[in-house]
């Protein structure tokens, strides 16, 4: 199994960041199985630069849920699944990093489909979800929303993973070693 994620944030760190909304697809290797969307209240200002970009300001996450309101329906939706997203350390940073602000450890086998592209589609411009998708023929509908890129995440790792023959690149989870830890 696995949850294809894609997050909207504050700002490009997670130090000093947090998530202002998050789409998971949990995926059973062919199809989307299930999906948990929402705007997250990030308890600070939003930047300027992320607003302009995303089009999500404080007022749209003013009465949406906080954090910790939802964090256990991250953990069962990604439970015994890898982690993918496009530039993965940026996503699994962030949710990390909420995560041990609750002082929970979050941890899940990931997988980035950025690196897993430059392998298994060569030769392309630019590895960016956005040039990578319209290269490819995938519509974004939404970009910079996490809903939207998350669903052309799907569509690229299912071209992806018809892609890998030998199997070697895209892991299977062997044993859900999955944990979520009290620091």
């Amino acid at each position: 199994m696995y949850a294809i994620i894609d997050i909207e944030t504050t700002g490009g760190n997670y130090n000093s960041g947090k998530i202002t909304e998050i789409a998971i697809y949990r995926h059973d290797g062919n199809k989307i199985v299930d999906e948990f969307l929402t705007l997250i209240n990030p308890e600070i200002k939003i930047d300027w630069y992320v607003k302009k970009l995303t089009g999500i300001d404080d007022e749209m996450v003013a009465t949406a849920p906080k954090f910790f309101e939802v964090a256990k329906r991250i953990v069962n939706i990604t439970r015994g699944c890898i982690f993918v997203a496009h530039n993965v350390d940026f996503d699994y940073g962030f949710i990390q990093a909420e995560f041990r602000s609750l002082g929970f450890e979050y941890k899940r086998n990931k997988l980035c489909t950025v690196k897993l592209s430059r392998e298994l589609l060569p030769n392309k411009e630019s590895y960016s979800l956005g040039n990578l998708c319209s290269e490819i023929g995938i519509d974004i509908e939404t970009r910079h929303r996490a809903s939207g890129d998350a669903l052309a995440t799907v569509k690229l790792f299912e071209i992806l993973m018809r892609t890998d023959k030998t199997g070697r690149l895209i892991p299977r989870p062997k044993v859900d070693t999955n944990q979520i830890k009290l620091l």
